[in-house]
């Protein structure tokens, strides 16, 4: 492959993976307002709250339980058929699912919302078909290099998604915002890497390797990790960190609505200033602190920082007290996400 085949492939890559990021980030800001806004209509006006928030918990876990299935299904045929189709499938799964979702917002449907999150879950596997992709391309020089790429817009699609997520899905910054707006602006983003895929990307995969298709695949591997004895620990603790945290990013957002009377765009702000603390971290915190501590240490001192920082959420009466916490909570799982990455 040239030198310009590898840039452009390269260009896709970090577009295909700032475009998947920037999709869930778009959304965080969005689904709460949008469950809790009696003017919205999914739900008849004497459903009580505790119905809605409950409806709300299994949309979003739709996502990630599609991705479980979808994902390996995904790495195994781009093994088989090439990289190049499966991540423009990937892209093209996603961009429907948005114009899905708009569809469920317009006609006030719970189904087509719930398809539409288990259509783009099912067919998001794309990051780890595009880390293969860059594995492939990457020799020992250029590999840190590369993916590191990655990672830039892997972190800046959850920075930049939650703040536009906010912005365009709030009529006070622009009268005809509403909150199908940031999903057609998502769509349009799709469309965009589907084209890049098409005309700039290079099939990266030399050699086809045949790996079976089946829905059991990721029961498979997580029986494998937590069967081995050298990362059984590491991912118990694992699972433990991201279900609670994954509470807070999903129903942080409800308790900014319901006690600060937040709307999306303060929610988008938030999230997008959690965002930078994170990126903050790994990027200028965690290479001198790793220099002193290994990752296991690293984490005995991460954790408990997010377990006090996520209690102290409970005490603020001001929305100003909200953002003197958020550094310790974004600091802490930083350190959390590279201790784990760097043990496994």
């Amino acid at each position: 492959m040239t030198n310009k085949n590898v840039k452009g492939t390269l260009i896709t890559l970090f577009f295909t993976v700032f475009i998947d990021l920037l999709g869930v980030g778009i959304i965080i800001p969005v689904l709460a307002p949008l469950f809790l806004d009696p003017a919205v209509g999914l739900f008849d006006v004497s459903e009580t709250p505790a119905h809605r928030l409950l409806i709300l918990g299994l949309l979003t876990a739709t996502f990630p339980l599609a991705q479980f299935f979808g994902a390996p299904i995904l790495g195994a045929l781009a093994d088989r058929y090439g990289r190049k189709k499966l991540l423009a499938l990937s892209m093209t799964g996603t961009l429907i699912g948005y114009f899905l979702f708009v569809l469920g917002i317009v006609e006030q449907s719970l189904l087509i919302l719930f398809l539409s999150r288990a259509l783009d879950g099912f067919t998001g596997g794309n990051i780890s078909i595009a880390m293969s992709s860059i594995a492939d391309i990457s020799d020992e020089k250029s590999k840190p290099r590369n993916f590191g790429l990655i990672g830039m817009a892997f972190g800046l699609g959850f920075i930049i998604g939650p703040y536009i997520g906010g912005k365009l899905s709030d009529p006070s910054v622009v009268s005809w915002f509403s909150y199908t707006t940031p999903f057609y602006f998502a769509a349009l983003l799709s469309f965009i890497s589907i084209l890049m895929m098409l005309f700039l990307y290079k099939e990266t995969l030399q050699h086809r390797i045949e790996r079976a298709v089946s829905f059991t695949t990721g029961f498979v591997n997580l029986g494998k990790a937590f069967l081995t004895p050298r990362l059984r620990t590491i991912f118990i603790v694992s699972f433990f960190l991201t279900f609670g945290f994954s509470f807070f990013t999903t129903f942080f957002q409800v308790f900014m609505v319901q006690k600060f009377s937040y709307n999306q765009s303060q929610i988008g702000d938030m999230f997008a200033y959690i965002g930078l603390w994170i990126a903050f971290t790994q990027g200028g915190l965690v290479r001198p602190v790793s220099k002193k501590l290994s990752p296991t240490q690293m984490m005995l001192f991460a954790i408990p920082v997010l377990a006090v920082a996520l209690t102290a959420l409970m005490l603020p009466d001001k929305s100003w007290m909200l953002y003197t916490i958020m550094p310790f909570i974004a600091i802490g799982q930083g350190f959390i996400s590279t201790g784990t990455s760097t043990i496994t």
